[in-house]
């Protein structure tokens, strides 16, 4: 896309992480976008990326939690930059500790940023969106929209309330016959600043639980995404998917094993530094730019084979009837005289592919 045709994005938390790699996504596709964002560093250093990249960018400093400033930003955005196509939400702040020990206002305050600065940005989004019957907006979610884990009450009790919440506005958008589209990406740990700016209370360093992936695979599964919001949802990293299932069927098991191993598994070996920087009130990428990429690079993987099969389902729908019509003709021919006596023919209920091919290999 190039010249009046370029998509123009509005991306919150645009500065660092996952919200930083997802705009310069958009960028390497010469999209129009909006940066939302606090830290002026980190602000820049993306404009600069998708700059180079051959997108058009426009920082603009907004604090996500007040909805006065979200509004004046996505005004900013269509007076610079034409009208909104896509709104991905990503923004959001966290506190680790046990519920215990965090404060009231600390709380309030995630709630505000990561539950309600999604709200704020759908809000603004759809102001501008449905009048002229066009748009989608992406939500970025979690695994831990649908599973609470320890150390992480607040922001999983975010990602619950975005769940809810963007699922009634599903309905509603369906019941009005509406075109513009809502759809959710849910995503497993993933490398990012985010374990070394956050507040925490934690006496080791935080990090996310393995497998740890890039944040170059999220923005491709928001690209895609919001290329195709028809589908309600996105479930990304096979770690995402094993942990809905088994917090479906045995969520009490799931219960007793986190607490056995979510406190350790969130933490390194290594000491929490003293009077590290935390962006729960003031952004920690102020001073220098962090971003899109944490402090786990050896540890991570940059391609999902899951993402690969959640975007290509109708062809694993396809090849799952041919495997299953290539196994029931097999079962016929080697046992005839049991299915003619008429014994009852039991095929299993679920497929199962390993070995999908690279993401830079599968498109």
């Amino acid at each position: 896309m190039t010249g009046t045709d370029a998509q123009v994005v509005v991306v919150t938390g645009a500065s660092g992480g996952v919200g930083r790699a997802v705009a310069r996504a958009f960028g390497a596709r010469r999209a129009r976008v909006a940066l939302l964002a606090r830290g002026e560093k980190g602000l820049a250093a993306a404009a600069e990326d998708i700059t180079r990249d051959g997108g058009t960018a426009l920082a603009i400093p907004t604090d996500v939690a007040d909805f006065d400033q979200v509004e004046a930003a996505a005004a900013l955005a269509e007076k610079e930059l034409g009208p909104i196509d896509v709104w991905v939400n990503v923004a959001f702040t966290s506190v680790f500790a046990p519920f215990g020990e965090i404060e009231p206002d600390e709380f309030r305050r995630v709630t505000e940023v990561s539950y309600l600065g999604y709200v704020h940005g759908t809000m603004a989004a759809l102001r501008r969106m449905k009048p002229r019957d066009h748009g989608t907006v992406v939500q970025v979610g979690s695994a831990l929209a649908y599973r609470g884990i320890p150390l992480q009450s607040a922001y999983c009790g975010a990602k619950h309330a975005i769940q809810g919440f963007n699922e009634a506005l599903r309905c509603e958008l369906l019941h009005e016959g509406s075109h513009v589209r809502t759809t959710m990406v849910q995503l497993p740990a993933v490398n990012t600043p985010q374990f070394s700016w956050v507040r925490s209370k934690l006496p080791h360093h935080a990090q996310p639980v393995p497998p740890i992936y890039q944040p170059e695979v999220a923005a491709r599964a928001v690209l895609h995404a919001a290329g195709h919001p028809r589908r309600r949802e996105y479930w990304v990293g096979g770690s995402t998917v094993g942990t809905l299932l088994a917090n479906a069927v045995a969520p009490g098991i799931l219960d007793r094993y986190l607490a056995k191993t979510g406190y350790r598994s969130q933490q390194t070996g290594e000491d929490e530094p003293a009077g590290r920087p935390s962006n729960l009130w003031e952004p920690a990428d102020q001073a220098r730019d962090h971003g899109a990429h944490g402090e786990f690079d050896a540890k991570s993987t940059p391609r999902s084979f899951q993402l690969w099969g959640s975007r290509h389902h109708g062809l694993l729908a396809a090849g799952g009837g041919a495997l299953a019509a290539a196994a029931l003709a097999a079962w016929r021919r080697a046992r005839p005289s049991r299915a003619r006596r008429g014994h009852p023919i039991r095929l299993g209920r679920r497929a199962y592919w390993r070995g999908f091919p690279p993401e830079e290999e599968a498109t």
